[in-house]
């Protein structure tokens, strides 16, 4: 059984077991978080999906930890001027444990 849950604009793919890191919740560690917003569940025979959301479906998942990704330099010039700039990102993550799927 999978489900295809949306969080922070991004779609992700997920099973019982799975660990997925997502745009940062603001959870803490150990703290269950409920998705609602399922677009899809799939069973071995059976396929729902919503519009936009699956009634009554629901996925729980368990916060392992927060934090930030590895550093992305972005780097701008101008050619035949005098203009460098650098400058780095570093994205917050929630880590995920899904540890159930509602249907």
């Amino acid at each position: 059984m999978y489900a295809v849950i949306e969080t922070g604009g991004k779609q992700y793919r997920v099973q019982e077991g799975d660990v997925i890191s997502v745009e940062k919740l603001g959870l803490i560690e150990g703290e269950t978080y409920n998705f609602d917003k399922v677009l899809m569940v799939a069973n071995d025979a059976d396929i729902k999906t919503g519009s936009p959301y699956v009634e009554g479906a629901s996925v729980k998942a368990t916060v392992i930890t927060e934090g930030r990704g590895k550093k992305i330099y972005v780097y701008k010039y101008k050619s035949k001027k005098t203009y460098h700039k650098k400058t780095g990102h570093r994205q917050y993550f929630t880590k995920l444990q899904i540890n159930a799927i509602h249907a």
